[in-house]
């Protein structure tokens, strides 16, 4: 069995989680080279399944990534699915969930085209109990492009929404929940629907601090058990999607002021899964892989 585990250039010596994964995929007798999602050179159709776990900069290059995903997912299986990576590369997906009546956090989008400062104005007024504020691009990771604001910095904020329309980028606005400076954010990680295991990620997005030009943002991770409550929006999250189990799922989850948990993101398309934070949680990726892949039919392989 081959499955090629798919990264960018720039996240080769960035994603801690490819070292155990390939670790765990080659005890199971799994070759899993680590390949870059753009290299050219590649024959993906040599493998039983691509495995997305990196490619961080699609971000910038959406349609490009896109079309490079609908091209392999002729050539190979394709994991997570050609339409899961459609629909959750743009943030959009967010506003679709909450309208199927699951816990989000409220979250309005300004499109290429729309006046940025109405656009804001017209927030902070559905949102007078706000005292901070989000600006981030529908379409980005990693923290790249998001700045959190105070209610009195409009003109900053809105020099930021009209950089990213002017770039032909919808933007992403959500009231900051004071939780996350308290408790963090909870991410849940599902191996073909089965939770294993959940991690707290510290507060990232600090007031006056401009957004990172990296190609993530520095976190701070420690290992997490999550309560009742969270484990159960995050499986109805999942339930609530048109695909069956996928093959890796990650809910990240903040609390609402009541208490209550919503949706930050849903990560299933090139999430960290955090494997050094839990042990054995490599090792359960790689067999649910192993089981998944062995079930695909047959593919003739080019000599």
């Amino acid at each position: 069995m081959k499955i090629a585990l798919v990264t960018a250039i720039a996240a080769f010596s960035l994603d801690e989680d490819l070292a155990p994964l390939q670790k765990a995929l080659q005890a199971l007798g799994i070759n899993a080279p680590i390949l870059a999602w753009d290299d050219a050179s590649v024959s993906w159709q040599r493998f039983d399944a691509a495995l997305l776990r990196s490619p961080w900069d699609y971000t910038d290059r959406l349609p490009e990534f896109l079309d490079w995903a609908e091209h392999t997912s002729k050539q190979t299986t394709l994991i997570n699915p050609l339409s899961v990576i459609r629909a959750n590369t743009d943030k959009h997906y967010l506003a679709q969930l909450a309208a199927a009546g699951l816990a989000v956090v409220p979250s309005a989008f300004v499109e290429p085209g729309d006046d940025a400062g109405a656009a804001l104005l017209k927030f902070l007024d559905a949102h007078r109990d706000a005292a901070d504020f989000v600006v981030k691009p529908a379409v980005g990771a990693g923290s790249r492009d998001a700045q959190r604001y105070a209610r009195d910095q409009v003109a900053d904020a809105t020099r930021h929404i009209a950089r990213l329309l002017g770039a032909k980028r919808s933007v992403l606005m959500q009231p900051y929940l004071p939780s996350v400076d308290s408790d963090g954010e909870t991410a849940l990680m599902f191996f073909d629907g089965v939770f294993s295991h959940a991690i707290r990620k510290g507060p990232l997005l600090q007031k006056d601090e401009g957004p990172t030009r990296a190609l993530f943002a520095p976190e701070k991770i420690t290992a997490r058990t999550p309560g009742a409550d969270e484990l159960a929006l995050a499986n109805a999250i999942l339930a609530a999607l048109p695909e069956g189990p996928l093959a890796y799922a990650r809910v990240d989850l903040i609390r609402a002021p009541d208490g209550s948990p919503c949706l930050l993101e849903l990560e299933l398309t090139e999430p960290s899964l955090f494997f050094t934070f839990a042990d054995g949680s490599a090792d359960r990726f790689a067999a649910s892989l192993h089981r998944r892949v062995s079930r695909l039919p047959l593919r003739a392989v080019p000599l």
